[in-house]
């Protein structure tokens, strides 16, 4: 490269910048909308249960709870799927909590703004709750 290709380097830099995977979560700060940090599941303490309406055009309120995740103390907001499931979680249970599905992270269809679902409440799971197979803990 000769002494006038400062501008012909720069323009490949920029062009170029971003071929690293590292980089590129590192520059776009990736790491920060991903409050399970790359696992699977997380474990959870509810602070409150909550209602939130769906998006147009379709109209309900979808059961939900706020919950605080014990690995790093961010707090999100989970979705309590099917009938009267809401019934079986109370304020300060422990919980385990996973991803919607949503591509890249994101929201499932009427969904505003939730990204994640109950799956056990105080090691029990949320589905045998709901058939009466097992009962929640009373001690938890």
């Amino acid at each position: 490269m000769g002494q006038f290709s400062a501008r012909h380097l720069k323009r490949k830099r920029r062009r170029y910048r971003l071929s690293s995977d590292k980089k590129k979560r590192k520059l776009l700060k990736l790491w920060k909308y991903d409050p399970l940090k790359g696992a699977p599941q997380a474990t959870a303490i509810v602070l409150k249960k909550k209602g939130i309406e769906q998006k147009q055009p379709h109209s309900g309120i979808i059961k939900a709870v706020r919950v605080q995740l014990v690995k790093n103390g961010i707090q999100i907001t989970a979705m309590v799927p099917g009938t009267n499931a809401i019934k079986f979680i109370d304020e300060h249970d422990t919980i385990t909590v996973e991803g919607l599905g949503g591509s890249q992270g994101g929201a499932v269809g009427s969904m505003w703004g939730v990204k994640h679902r109950v799956y056990k409440v105080n090691g029990v799971a949320l589905s045998e709750l709901l058939s009466g197979k097992k009962e929640k803990p009373k001690g938890a």
